[in-house]
């Protein structure tokens, strides 16, 4: 008896784990990896595993990664497997969890694509290693793998591989060379007034009021500070202040997330950001400057140009011609090129698609992609599961085998 992958796939999305928790999703993947008979180590960068996987003789070492954690998202697919679980996020408060960016999808379709080389494994020569990654939702998984040692402890790679499902019709693949993700920070921004009584405003420095006053100055950066020609954002996702109407606070707090194509656009759009957070402070009459805390940087997911090649050619030769298509730069960012920059090899990484072919086909003739196709982080994302899944898993097990001798 094989895996049951749809039934993998579905206790994965009925039970997701936040970052750095997913020590449930860690035990069935360590489950089945038992049964398939494959060496591995729990318990890397905390909640990782790395596999490993030898063919028939000495060859080339091929990295295959999957995420798997999930996000604080409440999920309204409505489907039957809809996920119910609940979490406790860092700050200490209880919030929904749902697989809103399709990792479980992700383990799955590594698991299965194990399975096949293990199948095959007298037909191919070289080393697979199979990295399932905690927390990239954090920007933080890989980071704590490496840190962990998981380059020393195992074999090295030649090539770094990896897939994301995403709001593609299923069976397409989107993939390019060069920048494939942008590049990103996630800040903190703190900002200091003093407090006071709400009836007597012009007895505090209201923070309430700056930050309102900051977010709006941020939007300008680029849509009036940044070429139309070049990529960049810069979103507040969220501002947290006082606790009761008639208080004014002493500080507000506001989360950004930053995207950039490259590092020369990234210490622009930094020092832009950092130049209208201490100017809007000065304008409230602030008495302290705000603290600005950098809480993750992540750097562009950059596809090397020859290995995607490869890659595009084994994908159209696998699922047949125009199945390929370049969807341009993704202003998502991704963590999984940490593992080819310490290694110092060549990554690629593709998208797959997740939807109904003739869902998609509807929406696209009707105008409306964006209204009535979910994307990833929605509460109504979920990828169909066929053929979803069988893309995914024969779209690793071909490039895989691209690379092996």
């Amino acid at each position: 008896m094989g895996l049951d992958l749809e039934s993998i796939y579905v206790d994965l999305h009925r039970h997701p784990e936040l970052s750095f928790q997913e020590t449930r999703t860690a035990g069935v993947i360590a489950e089945k990896l038992a049964e398939l008979g494959i060496e591995f180590e729990e318990g890397i960068g905390k909640t990782g595993i790395a596999a490993v996987l030898r063919g028939a003789s000495d060859g080339p070492t091929v990295w295959l990664r999957a995420d798997m954690d999930a996000l604080p998202v409440p999920e309204q697919t409505g489907l039957e497997y809809a996920s119910t679980a609940r979490g406790v996020d860092p700050a200490g408060t209880d919030v929904p969890v749902m697989h809103a960016c399709g990792h479980d999808m992700h383990v799955t379709c590594l698991l299965g694509a194990l399975e096949q080389l293990v199948a095959t494994r007298n037909d191919w020569n070289g080393t697979v290693v199979a990295v399932f990654q905690p927390a990239e939702e954090y920007g933080a998984g890989s980071r704590a793998m490496l840190d962990d040692g998981v380059l020393d402890r195992f074999p090295k790679p030649d090539v770094v591989l990896g897939q994301h499902v995403t709001p593609l019709p299923a069976g397409v693949f989107g993939v390019r060379s060069g920048t494939q993700m942008a590049a990103s920070d996630g800040l903190t921004v703190t900002l200091f007034g003093r407090g006071g009584h709400g009836s007597r405003p012009h007895s505090t420095i209201d923070p309430v009021v700056m930050a309102a006053a900051t977010v709006m100055r941020l939007q300008t950066i680029v849509s009036r500070e940044i070429d139309p020609r070049d990529v960049a954002v810069v979103t507040v996702g969220s501002i947290h202040a006082g606790l009761k109407n008639n208080i004014i606070p002493a500080e507000a707090k506001l989360e950004l997330s930053l995207r950039y194509p490259d590092d020369e656009a990234r210490q622009r759009v930094l020092q832009k950001v950092e130049r209208i957070v201490n100017a809007e402070a000065a304008a409230s009459g602030a008495e302290e400057s705000p603290r600005i805390v950098t809480d993750h940087t992540l750097p562009p997911t950059i596809n090397d140009e020859d290995a995607t090649a490869r890659v595009v050619a084994t994908l159209e030769r696998t699922f047949g011609e125009g199945s390929v298509i370049d969807p341009g730069m993704f202003t998502g960012s991704e963590d999984v090129s940490w593992f080819a920059r310490d290694a110092g090899v060549p990554l690629v990484f593709w998208f797959w698609g997740g939807v109904d072919p003739a869902a998609y086909a509807a929406a696209a003739a009707a105008g409306t992609l964006e209204h009535d196709i979910p994307t990833n982080h929605s509460p109504f994302f979920a990828p169909v599961i066929h053929p979803t899944l069988e893309r995914g898993v024969d779209a690793l097990v071909a490039t895989a085998r691209e690379f092996l001798a």
